[in-house]
């Protein structure tokens, strides 16, 4: 097996309007997928047959189509994608990837985050900066250097099988979920700043969808198990994030509901006690915590 190896999956939802942008985009790399499964969940639209026109023409992509669940959630990502880890058994890869329906990017964009990965063994976890499309114009997000957007997170696979792969989590999330897993499990993760990528799914820019996110992200923050502490301080950074100053209140205002109807939580207990020990230690409240094991390098 190459090390250079790797698969993608990518669970697409009414993707119409952009997929083909990702589709250019992975066909052009120039390091292609061994193989990228494609799950449409339940789409409506053209999504399924634009990908099925793509899988006619290039052998390495995979179409699969999951029906309606009739309880979706934001759960429902997570099991598209384990639809789409079903379609893997058969190929030898390294790394293994999440990858949105509505994203672009530079042809040398996995070749260059591959090579990086292996020539730091450590890194578990990795990706390009998300630009997110935002009144016409592409805006950088805000990025911790050791974090990795959700939109293109590219996994050892040591890492991904370690964590046990994505959690469902009914309130969304999975993403960051995962990325505290592998840095408990011992590996790195690190976004590449200089690997831009453009992300065109619309993110709710009218003032009453911003405010509703915002209130969404703090409910979501509570049932991720944050520690009360740290949410304050998180929210009192991003007092100048759009909407300015309402925006930060209403991220408090979800936790706080959520805290008072003692909303369930679906994080494992100690990934809840080694993420609060992080963040207490990010505030000098708290020593660094212990991973759960170091792990070692790869052979090569």
């Amino acid at each position: 097996m190459s090390d250079t190896h790797y698969v993608l999956i990518t669970p697409a939802r009414n993707e119409a309007a952009y997929i083909e942008k990702t589709l250019k985009s992975v066909v052009n790399q120039t390091l292609l997928p061994r193989r990228w499964v494609v799950v449409s969940d339940a789409s409506t639209d053209r999504t399924d047959e634009i990908v099925m026109d793509y899988a006619a023409r290039h052998s390495f992509i995979e179409f699969v189509r999951v029906e309606k669940d009739p309880n979706r959630s934001f759960a429902s990502k997570v099991f598209a994608i384990r639809a789409g880890e079903r379609k893997l058994t058969d190929v030898s890869y390294r790394f293994i990837g999440n990858l949105d329906a509505d994203v672009e990017f530079d042809p040398a964009y996995f070749e260059t985050v591959v090579a990086r990965m292996i020539e730091c063994p450590r890194l578990g976890l990795a990706g390009g900066h998300i630009y997110d499309y935002l009144d016409g114009q592409f805006i950088p997000q805000q990025i911790v250097k050791n974090s990795v957007a959700g939109a293109v997170q590219l996994f050892r696979r040591d890492a991904y099988e370690r964590i046990g792969g994505y959690i469902p989590l009914p309130r969304g999330g999975i993403d960051a979920i995962a990325e505290i897993m592998v840095q408990m499990y011992g590996w790195e993760c690190e976004t590449f700043a200089d690997l831009k990528v453009n992300h065109y799914r619309p993110m709710g820019t009218a003032l009453g969808g911003l405010i509703s996110a915002r209130y969404r992200d703090g409910m979501q923050d509570y049932a991720f198990g944050n520690h009360p502490l740290f949410e304050i301080v998180k929210c009192a950074a991003r007092i100048g994030v759009r909407p300015i100053a309402i925006g930060a209140v209403m991220r408090m205002v979800g936790y706080v509901r959520a805290a008072i109807h003692a909303e369930p939580r679906h994080v494992p207990a100690d990934v809840v006690a080694y993420m609060r020990q992080t963040q207490l230690h990010r505030l000098g409240l708290a020593p660094k915590p212990s991973i759960v094991e170091t792990h070692p390098r790869e052979s090569r």
